[in-house]
């Protein structure tokens, strides 16, 4: 499995793998989730020019999942990661996820954060096993940036399923 900047060319294609993905929660009572529109053109294409959006890519070149970036105080906030249904439980998700805290690494970033649904199996308890932890309300490392996220989020309408923040800290290069 390769790893890669996306192309404008690909952007489409991200779309669809957000979709396919998104079907995954239909069967837990999260439909709305399913049905809910991947980020425009416009928005994937302002990741993939700042450098923010990866792809995993098949044998044939072709991307089969990706992940998009936002620096948030300090850290390389994940975005979104998503993997089409035929390429998961490969260690893709993994894969773009290391890769993330290797371009952190390299940019002096401290910590890889997220926000995720906390029942999910394959958000909050899959990213606690990739060395994320929960951050609680009083915890220093939830930023105003984190808070501005959730909040944000929770105006989307995401709040209806709990959901949390999560922090992984990036060994500095020494």
């Amino acid at each position: 499995m390769r790893i890669r900047v996306a192309t404008a060319a690909e952007l489409p294609m991200l779309q669809d793998i957000e979709r396919a993905a998104g079907e995954a929660f239909r069967p837990l009572g999260m439909g709305e989730i399913a049905d809910d529109e991947p980020l425009s053109l416009d928005v994937l294409e302002g990741y993939r020019s700042a450098g923010r959006a990866w792809v995993a890519v098949d044998e044939g070149g072709r991307p089969v999942a990706y992940l998009l970036m936002d620096a948030v105080d300090g850290a390389a906030h994940i975005e979104q990661v998503s993997v089409h249904p035929a390429a998961a439980r490969q260690g893709v998700g993994r894969a773009l996820i290391e890769h993330l805290a290797g371009a952190a690494r390299e940019q002096g970033l401290a910590a890889l954060t997220l926000t995720t649904f906390a029942e999910v199996p394959w958000n909050a308890p899959y990213y606690t096993r990739l060395g994320f932890r929960r951050l609680d309300d009083g915890d220093p490392a939830l930023t105003e940036g984190l808070r501005a996220i959730s909040r944000a989020e929770a105006a989307h309408g995401l709040a209806a399923w709990p959901r949390v923040c999560m922090r992984r800290e990036v060994p500095a290069l020494v």
